[in-house]
């Protein structure tokens, strides 16, 4: 079960001995996988070296044939490795993947993110401690590097990617898009254009809800997408049903929208005229 090398998880030269079994394992990963419990790394307190089998204290180097048991080792943690640039992060407690200087720790998200992350993310109080909406895994203490989202909700990375290849934007928990999606509004704006509705469906207006901005509006209805008034998304749900449009409303409506026009048209024009609307010059 053990050599010098480790397991495929860790690369020690040591074996772990299991505070709730008594039993010796490379690593508590070893342990979980062959038990019907779980291995707790915090109350280890022995390990048995790879070199000369002597059970001893949890340390970095045999007392006995003086073999280290892993460049990396973390007395609280109880974790021996090779030297991946890892610390011991205090708040999550844990230790980590670094180096060090390339992360923080929020301290709302309770969770160590990436340091072009500070103050440019979306804080979700504790989100770490939730399990991945995607395959339902502890993301704190996984192996998996965590991505998160753009609403600040967390995913593993693998099931990020998972969503990309099969194309899910949204976030599985609020319904968010999950990255910037201004260039995919834009290729459906052109589809839009070039698939005028049946004439049946024309005026037809619907009722929405905006996943991204929270709005809610009357759009007109279109079976490639209803787009926010709001933010301009199309990641929206219909709230109701159609609402046809009478001949008199649609007249009334582009009237509207040509007053409307005029009224810009002639605001421009006074801008334009008006001295008190100009930049100051620069000295």
């Amino acid at each position: 079960m053990a050599s010098p090398a480790g397991c495929e998880h860790y690369v020690r030269s040591c074996l772990l001995k299991a505070p709730c079994c008594g039993k010796l394992y490379v690593c508590r990963l070893c342990h979980d996988a062959e038990e019907n419990h779980q291995m707790d790394r915090f109350k280890v307190t022995e390990v048995m070296c790879s070199e000369c089998q002597t059970l001893q204290q949890a340390q970095q180097t045999c007392q006995h044939c003086h073999a280290q048991f892993g460049e990396y080792y973390c007395d609280i943690c109880h974790l021996f490795d090779k030297d991946k640039k890892q610390y011991h992060c205090q708040p999550c407690g844990i230790c980590r993947i670094g180096p060090r200087e390339k992360y923080f720790h929020c301290q709302k998200c309770n969770l160590c993110l990436a340091q072009d992350l500070r103050g440019n993310h979306k804080c979700v109080e504790n989100v770490s401690r939730q399990n991945c909406p995607v395959c339902m895994e502890d993301i704190h203490t996984s192996r998996i590097g965590a991505h998160v989202l753009l609403c600040g909700h967390l995913l593993h990375k693998t099931c990020f990617d998972d969503m990309i290849r099969t194309g899910a934007y949204r976030c599985p928990l609020c319904m968010h898009s999950a990255w910037n999606m201004e260039d995919h509004w834009d290729q459906i704006d052109k589809e839009i254009a070039q698939s005028p509705m049946p004439t049946e469906y024309q005026g037809t207006t619907v009722r929405i809800i905006c996943n991204d901005c929270q709005a809610h509006c009357m759009v007109p209805f279109h079976v490639l997408g209803m787009k926010c008034n709001g933010c301009g998304s199309y990641n929206t749900a219909q709230d109701g049903g159609l609402i046809q449009q009478t001949h008199q409303e649609q007249q009334e409506q582009e009237q509207e929208q040509e007053q409307d026009s005029e009224n810009e048209t002639e605001t421009d024009t006074e801008l334009e005229q008006d001295p008190q609307h100009e930049s100051p010059r620069p000295q």
